[in-house]
């Protein structure tokens, strides 16, 4: 009897164990992260770079073609583009790219953003 309340009382505990690391809250998402997960292969500064090329040939010169050099951006304007997708940009879906993810990658794209006056 002594035996199986032992390993009642340690199953028990084992429970509780995985209740409290459940329960317990995400942590934060880096926008770099996500940044360097979808998005640099296509972004990064210099040639070869599929994003970069096609903003330097859209904007010729006038707008920064690398994200990360943009003042212009803001988050919702990022938000959209990554759901939606534009030009040669595929949409990313909530599977690939959680809403989570999203707001931290957009609020990291769009860090240099000056709000028009």
């Amino acid at each position: 009897m002594k035996r199986a309340t032992t390993r009642l009382a340690a199953l028990a505990s084992l429970f509780v164990s995985w209740g409290v690391i459940a329960a317990a809250p995400p942590t934060p998402v880096a926008g770099e992260a996500v940044y360097t997960r979808w998005c640099v292969h296509c972004h990064s500064s210099g040639r070869g770079n599929p994003g970069t090329d096609s903003l330097q040939v859209k904007y010729d010169g006038k707008v920064p073609a690398v994200l990360l050099e943009r003042t212009d951006l803001p988050p919702e304007a990022v938000s959209l583009f990554v759901r939606q997708g534009v030009l040669s940009m595929p949409p990313f879906r909530k599977t690939e790219v959680t809403d989570a993810e999203l707001a931290a990658l957009s609020a990291y794209v769009s860090q240099k953003y000056r709000k028009p006056r």
